[in-house]
């Protein structure tokens, strides 16, 4: 069977491709990939190539398929995994794989599997890992943003805390507590919300006071669309949306909303020295730093106060994606309509988008870039239907069907576009 597939063959050089997939093996399932969201660690995989962690030294004679926050439906089951899948059945798949302890992940190691192809073959590792992960609700494209709403998961459960005398870390963030989400009007900011505002936590913990920064105000006019403050309250949480650019003393502020006590919890979502030290300063007794966003920079550094952690118990954690048991919780919540991923959603294209969207990706405003992988388009804002919809239909209608869902994607439009877009073809 042939597939259309971006592929990797060294630093910045991805290339969209048919070729063939081998015979399928007992051991193997035939798949077909819907739907796949751009994940700024494809962006790195692309720039650092065979230099990466995860991408295999022979890329030049051997590519790999970029993409791994991918779902579709299975096309063929191998004889080994008859009786676990069933053809047709929706699928996500959980990239950490680390089968017997190696790095390998779909989306980056492998040369028949990855998200931003037509038709892939799993291979069996991923089964013998149980990360081949049914998925029953409506549409494709929420199963592709389990991922990073397991990612989200995994960081909340790694936050911990203890109380003075005691060694027993207490997992989570701290119920009733003070939680900051630094730069965190972005795509996995407002998930990290959600996530926060609408789920009961393993944990069973709800902050009291939510605040995101930004420095953006269309970023953060956004959020407060999707997360009114006036809801949040009837949760019991104050909600407070901030633009700290032009305050002279960042700390100073984010603590005084706390009344001076200081953050339990604080998440930074941009690899950026001045919002890590500025997430470090505000940590009151105890706190936790949870830095979730991922330098490409080896030597990225930041200054911690020393005299904090030593005297006031602050702590620092970093999570590098979610485990299974995340993402089976991400595909359950979102199953039952207790978060909504659409919103981290703000591009949509074709597979003829991926390369030029994933080698620009830092310079490409807004959140998830979605990709159908089955049809062409190009990467189109959200916002942009309405105006392309003068001269297209197609446009037209998705612009319609977004502004009855208060300008998100959904399920909807992505079965309009599906039913309607021009099919991939070289």
């Amino acid at each position: 069977m042939k597939t259309l597939a971006v592929r990797l063959y060294g630093k910045e050089d991805l290339r969209l491709e048919e070729f063939d997939l081998p015979p399928l093996k007992d051991n193997e399932i035939l798949a077909q990939v819907i739907s796949d969201s751009i994940c700024m660690s494809s962006y790195k995989a692309a720039e650092q190539g065979a230099d990466h962690k995860r991408v295999p030294n022979d890329i030049d004679k051997n590519p790999t398929i970029i993409g791994h926050e991918m779902s579709g439906r299975l096309v063929e089951v191998g004889r080994k995994w008859r009786s676990t899948f069933k053809e047709d059945m929706k699928f996500s798949i959980q990239p950490a794989l680390n089968y017997r302890g190696s790095l390998d992940a779909p989306g980056y190691s492998f040369p028949y599997i990855g998200g931003d192809a037509t038709f892939i073959i799993i291979p069996n590792e991923v089964m013998e890992m149980n990360c081949l992960l049914p998925y029953s609700g409506r549409g494709y494209f929420p199963a592709s943003l389990s991922e990073p709403v397991s990612c989200i998961a995994g960081a909340f459960h790694s936050s911990f805390h203890n109380d003075q005398g005691s060694y027993v870390h207490r997992m989570g963030i701290r119920e009733g507590g003070c939680l900051a989400l630094l730069a965190g009007a972005g795509p996995m900011g407002l998930g990290s919300l959600d996530y926060a505002l609408h789920t009961a936590l393993p944990e069973g913990n709800r902050s009291r006071l939510i605040v995101v920064t930004d420095i953006d105000d269309k970023r953060l006019e956004r959020a407060e669309t999707f997360f009114p403050p006036a809801q949040a309250a009837e949760l019991g949480v104050e909600l407070v949306f901030s633009n700290t650019r032009e305050i002279e003393d960042v700390p100073g502020h984010l603590i005084g909303l706390t009344g001076g006590e200081g953050f339990d919890d604080v998440f930074v979502f941009a690899p950026v020295a001045p919002v890590v030290e500025t997430g470090d300063r505000i940590l009151g007794k105890n706190g936790c730093l949870n830095f979730f966003a991922g330098p490409i920079d080896a030597a990225f550094a930041a200054r911690v106060n020393f005299y904090n952690v030593h005297y006031g118990g602050t702590h620092i954690v970093g999570t590098s994606g979610g485990n299974t048991e995340d993402m089976i919780e991400a595909l359950a919540l979102m199953s039952e309509g207790k978060v909504n991923p659409a919103m981290m959603v703000t591009h949509v294209g074709g597979l003829n988008a991926v390369v030029e969207t994933t080698l620009n990706l830092p310079r490409i405003p807004g959140g998830k870039k979605l990709i159908y992988t089955n049809i062409e388009m190009e990467l189109t804002a959200i916002e942009d239907f309405e105006e392309k919809g003068a001269g297209d239909p197609l446009y037209a209608r998705l612009a319609e069907i977004v502004e009855s869902r208060n300008g998100l994607w959904s399920v909807e439009a992505e079965e309009y576009l599906l039913a309607g877009a021009k099919a991939i073809s070289v």
